[in-house]
């Protein structure tokens, strides 16, 4: 179990990569790729589980995990959400295991996700409108929203632009329109009580998101995706203000690395008493960790 105590911080967003060549038939790789080149990522080839927990390890950083399952709209297979939970159980002193349910599955995935809680002991589930195409607020997606709800585990939206096929011809098939974070504030309203982070500095919406995280308490907002030195200057404001204690350290990886996620946020103008909350204590909170 991570003694959380010990470690330095808590990243909120990471990625479970299979290895390059592993996605036989779908272009997975070609995305990935492009990906890595848009973030400048250090690596050839993306990070196992295994190896992105050894990672973690050595900077004593837990971090939150989970894949994507954007078959539907990409046709890229889905990494198994119960292997990535057996794999974050194997490494549960840096692990944190959430997964990933298309909300187009309905009743299926809704019975997916309980399962998945109850015995796997998933924490959250991780959405991304525009890989999954769809709107955050449509009704097809609430019998999932309902399982997450009542389990009393977490939402965790991707919101705002994406590298995710970005650069690709068409943006690889990938809308825009559906992650901006607006559409989160009538699923905000119909389950008040699901907690719910906002991933990413949301551009080109960020004063949408910071509206919603402001305005509905059960809201949270991750960092992830950009590095601090690119942040908005209404979003540092709003962290070292109003919403400094719902805003969450998140790195992105692989595309980013936590080391160099947090030697930006060494030069970013957050004051010094906010910096532990955003890295560690606003997490604790969330994930109702014992501390």
């Amino acid at each position: 179990m991570i003694d959380f105590k010990k470690i330095r911080a808590i990243d909120i967003h990471t990625h479970a990569e299979e290895p390059c060549g592993c996605h036989t038939d779908d272009g997975y790789d070609d995305l990935q790729a492009t990906m890595a080149k848009y973030f400048r990522a250090p690596w050839k080839h993306p990070p196992t589980v295994t190896q992105t927990a050894a990672h973690y390890r050595e900077q004593n950083i837990a971090a939150v995990i989970f894949p994507v399952d954007a078959e539907r709209e990409t046709g890229y297979r889905r990494y198994k959400n119960e292997e990535v939970a057996e794999l974050a159980a194997e490494n549960d002193d840096v692990l944190i295991p959430f997964a990933s349910i298309d909300p187009h599955k309905g009743k299926m995935g809704a019975r997916e996700a309980r399962r998945l809680i109850r015995d796997f002991g998933i924490k959250g589930f991780k959405f991304h409108p525009t890989m999954q195409g769809f709107y955050a607020n449509d009704r097809m997606a609430y019998e999932l929203y309902e399982v997450i709800a009542e389990e009393g585990a977490i939402a965790l939206f991707h919101t705002g632009q994406t590298g995710v096929g970005s650069g690709m011809r068409g943006g690889n098939g990938m809308r825009l329109k559906y992650s901006n974070p607006m559409y989160m504030d009538d699923v905000c309203v119909d389950f008040p009580d699901m907690k719910i982070i906002l991933a990413h500095p949301s551009f080109p919406w960020q004063e949408e998101a910071l509206a919603v995280a402001q305005h509905k308490p059960n809201v949270y907002i991750d960092l992830s995706g950009w590095l601090p030195k690119y942040f908005p200057e209404i979003l540092v404001k709003y962290c070292n203000s109003i919403l400094k204690k719902k805003v969450l350290f998140g790195s992105d990886w692989p595309m980013i690395t936590p080391e160099r996620w947090l030697a930006d946020f060494e030069e970013a103008a957050i004051r010094d008493e906010v910096r532990p909350l955003i890295l560690k204590e606003n997490a604790l909170r969330l994930l109702e960790a014992d501390q």
